[in-house]
């Protein structure tokens, strides 16, 4: 399946349906009088988050969404049918935005929530609601009102629990297959991964969810590279795990540039708690990779985690971390009450 993260749509509420002019003319009613009915309302535009879905690449292929319209009253004071609301159907953590992406209409974070963003035309008046004492045989009626309508984007952030961040061809994907269900592409060239990932990683009776963004380079929170485009997916997870690869030319250079870029594109990123693990161990060996692990932990002012995503060596001990720092997010999050579903 592609993945696409983000979609313009052009959505349109129904228009309600007209009112009626009609009279009675029944056999033996001596007096008549009008009788038509009042249209139905219009469609509504509504979006539902549901589970099973983790791309937005439908929104490619039908990207105009109508409503359809209330119908018409009738006689003997029939009101038209209302039209049928249209449910369109996006994954959980999708967002919607206006047309210049400047406000956030909805935001989608548990399977489930929906979200009514056009409401659709109410039905005219016929021209019964019209009679009156002085106006024994109006004629007027109301067509109906028109319905809404809009150009929003779609913008998906995956919701995960831990994210994966790191310079190109750090082993990020190498370590998700590890742990995960995921089959993420690995290759020996930068940019292999080139969209996030998702994996449900398994250890010690706790399931947690993975994602792993494209590699991050100098210049990510401008544009730079095809990593600044994706930050947004780590944006709802509760821990970052940072893979510093220890064979690089300088690996604590290589720490700070994907620092300054999570920190630059802001968000909250740069508050999350972050672990660090040296990757590639294996290629230093124990030595060399204790005196790397040794000037990247003085560097960054934090524990750093030796660890080989080729062997394994060094998994058990970086899992048990994760979960650690997940579970004191729980506990924060239960101490200020906010949903466990939404990702901060």
């Amino acid at each position: 399946m592609h993945f696409l993260d983000q979609a313009k749509i052009f959505v349109k509420s129904g228009a309600g349906g007209p009112g009626a002019v009609s009279f009675r003319r029944e056999k033996y009613i001596e007096f008549g009088g009008p009788d038509g009915g009042d249209g139905g309302k219009g469609g509504d535009i509504v979006f539902e988050a549901v589970e099973g879905l983790n791309t937005l690449i439908d929104f490619r292929y039908t990207q105009h969404f109508k409503a359809p319209r209330g119908k018409g009253g009738a006689g003997k004071q029939q009101t038209g049918a209302g039209g049928k609301n249209l449910v369109i159907k996006v994954p959980v953590g999708t967002q919607i935005l206006s047309e210049d992406k400047e406000i956030v209409l909805a935001d989608f974070t548990r399977a489930g929530q929906t979200k009514t963003l056009l409401e659709g035309g109410m039905g005219g008046r016929g021209n019964l609601s019209y009679k009156s004492s002085t106006n024994r045989a109006p004629r007027q009626h109301q067509p109906g009102e028109p319905g809404e309508e809009l150009w929003v984007w779609l913008r998906l952030k995956l919701i995960a629990d831990a994210g994966l961040v790191g310079m190109p061809n750090a082993g990020k994907s190498t370590f998700l297959n590890l742990v995960s269900n995921a089959k993420a592409k690995v290759g020996a060239y930068p940019f292999t991964t080139i969209h996030p990932k998702l994996g449900v990683v398994e250890h010690k009776g706790r399931d947690f969810v993975m994602a792993d963004i494209p590699g991050l380079i100098a210049g990510a929170a401008e544009g730079a590279g095809i990593g600044d485009r994706f930050l947004g997916h780590v944006e709802r997870c509760r821990v970052l795990l940072h893979l510093v690869d220890g064979t690089a030319d300088d690996p604590v250079e290589n720490w700070h540039v994907v620092r300054e870029e999570l920190d630059q594109y802001g968000a909250g990123l740069d508050g999350k708690p972050e672990i660090i693990a040296l990757n590639k161990c294996d290629v230093l060996g124990e030595e060399l990779a204790a005196d790397v692990a040794s000037e990247v932990a003085e560097a960054t002012g934090r524990p750093v985690l030796p660890l080989s995503g080729a062997t394994g060596a060094g998994l058990e001990a970086v899992l048990d971390k994760l979960i650690e720092a997940l579970g004191e997010r729980e506990e924060e999050d239960e101490d200020t009450g906010e949903d466990a579903a939404w990702r901060p």
